[in-house]
């Protein structure tokens, strides 16, 4: 990176930490510190939302993701927007009714003290490591850019989230989420422009639009069900939604964004905002991946994009035959460039037979690379067993280190960093509200006062920093940390959902039934992603169906078993 690089991302963490320390300085009580004294504006609290949603794996992973498979990934947004409807009609009035701290805290109320204590476990271990995985996400940049140890890297990046979270709160978060989300955008809207228009002359917009359609990597939508599929309309229509309706109407993370709203019209407005915004900015932001593919059609990569795995290898003894795979990998990719190029030839001609003939050769091409691609992977598995071997969380940081001007580079590791922070500190917060409302001040420690609660909230905001930078130091190991954060989410997602229906629309069910439904569905849905092929998104419309069906029939029982 350049001097003028350091300089643009210095400033942009600096501002940050500084500003959120400065706007969360005068908090007095938690109802300020952890809903921010449900003052904040709809526009607020829609970019707070998406600033936590949108963490650093989302700008890091969804171009690798668009490269390596298309675009189908966005169809896992697809039931978003019918979730946010919902929870605007039932659940945001409800929860602004109750005057909650936290989402967890109406169990009690409706079911009992078991319950909601196992609803907020749940969140706590999948957020808490979901947290460590969204602090070792930014932390492959430095790695991978200076040669810093990543341990330390995750380290840094925790304490200075931690700066601002600890003093200042639900305000500072908020406050500075929505400066975060404007460098985000800015950034890709601008690296999105840059990879189109340095492609070569002779190639337009539409010329690249071609090249990615006739290589797969614009298959946005995907109508055939299959329920071993990660990615089609059916999985993302219904396990996406119910996902959503488990992310948003229970997860304290986003719960407690749109409970900061001034009224139930503000935190409807957030949420809306966030919905029909979410699924066009994950459009852009895959259809950005897509067009860094086209980009190395016409410009050679790297036969793997991970340059720490590299350079380990080229230090081993593998180093000779890895060099020569490289060597070749170079020949193949020129081979495949003469195909690019009698490729567009031939869309340019409008003769579908030729188009055709021309596509099948590009694809053979393709084929060859990917195949000397696949060696040098075995290669690097055999130099170290243990090597990172899915690369795809690197792509987009090589396309930026390698052909973006200097200024940009430091922008765009400015935008990952924003939206590492953005959402640590969001989980952060979250965290800790779970933690003081539902376990520390209903259980333990009942009848202290308005101060001792918020010290306490400082300390265990802190302690969950800590907690999720060690979960960090051994998050290495996930391969594609877009997927993986998501695939953890869904393990506990849909039991969560399913403990909040039984609450919210069956009123009969009582709270034995569904604590131990509950338990139950948890233990089946750890055993399918065990034993079974099935998509993870599937796992959050089993886990809730399960839920509700297994209480229904407890409580039956228990009905039939009084009768008698």
């Amino acid at each position: 990176m350049t001097n003028l690089d350091w300089v643009v991302l210095v400033a942009t963490l600096a501002f940050i930490v500084l500003y959120g320390m400065w706007k969360g300085r005068k908090n007095q009580d938690i109802r300020e510190y952890l809903l921010a004294n449900r003052s904040m504006p709809w526009y607020a609290v829609g970019l707070s939302i998406m600033a936590t949603q949108a963490s650093a794996i989302t700008f890091l992973s969804a171009p690798g993701q668009a490269f390596s498979d298309g675009m189908r990934f966005v169809q896992f947004y697809f039931g978003l927007p019918i979730a946010m409807v919902v929870l605007c009609v039932t659940l945001v009035p409800i929860y602004h009714k109750l005057n909650v701290f936290t989402a967890y805290e109406y169990l009690e109320s409706r079911f009992d003290l078991k319950t909601r204590s196992l609803a907020a476990f749940l969140f706590l271990i999948q957020r808490g490591v979901s947290t460590g995985v969204s602090i070792y996400a930014p932390a492959i940049i430095l790695s991978s850019i200076l040669g810093w140890n990543t341990n330390i890297t995750c380290i840094i990046i925790g304490l200075l989230v931690l700066l601002y979270t600890v003093m200042g709160g639900t305000k500072a978060v908020s406050h500075t989420q929505m400066g975060q989300m404007t460098v985000i955008l800015s950034g890709m809207a601008i690296a999105g422009i840059l990879t189109v228009y340095m492609l070569p002359d002779e190639v337009s917009f539409v010329d690249a639009m071609k090249v990615a359609g006739k290589a797969g990597r614009l298959n946005v939508i995907d109508l055939k069900f299959d329920p071993s599929n990660q990615y089609n309309i059916w999985t993302g229509l219904f396990g996406g939604f119910f996902l959503a309706m488990s992310y948003f109407g229970t997860d304290q993370s986003q719960v407690g964004r749109y409970l900061s709203g001034s009224s139930v019209g503000q935190s409807r407005l957030g949420l809306i905002f966030n919905g029909f915004i979410k699924v066009p900015m994950q459009f852009c932001i895959l259809f950005i991946g897509a067009m860094v593919f086209v980009f190395y059609q016409f410009f050679q990569p790297p036969v793997f994009f991970n340059n720490v795995e590299v350079n380990k290898v080229k230090q081993g003894a593998y180093a000779t035959q890895f060099q020569a795979l490289e060597q070749e990998h170079t020949i193949a990719f020129q081979a495949k460039q003469q195909e690019v190029k009698g490729l567009l030839d031939a869309i340019h001609t409008d003769d579908e037979s030729q188009i055709t003939a021309a596509a099948i050769r590009f694809d053979t091409a393709e084929a060859k690379v990917s195949g000397i691609r696949k060696q040098a992977i075995d290669l690097i598995r055999k130099s170290n067993p243990e090597a990172e071997l899915n690369d795809t969380n690197y792509v987009f940081l090589t396309f930026v280190k390698n052909y973006l001007p200097a200024g940009l580079v430091g922008l765009l590791i400015a935008v990952v960093f924003s939206a590492s922070m953005s959402s640590i500190a969001g989980a952060l917060n979250s965290l800790t509200s779970t933690t003081i409302v539902d376990v520390y001040k209903r259980t333990l420690r009942p009848h202290e006062d308005e101060s001792h609660y918020l010290l306490m909230s400082r300390w265990f905001t802190f302690g969950w920093g800590i907690f999720s930078i060690i979960v960090a130091l051994y998050s290495d190991k996930l391969g594609n940390l877009l997927e993986a954060v998501n695939k953890l989410g869904s393990l506990f997602y849909g039991v969560i959902l399913g403990i909040f229906v039984c609450a919210f629309f069956l009123r009969h069910i009582r709270g034995g039934a569904t604590f131990y439904a509950a338990l139950v569905s948890q233990g089946v849905i750890f055993a399918l992603f065990a034993f079974t092929p099935i998509a993870f998104l599937w796992y959050n419309v089993i886990g809730c169906l399960l839920v509700v069906l297994i209480a229904v029939l407890i409580s039956a029982g228990q009905k039939k078993a009084a009768l008698q």
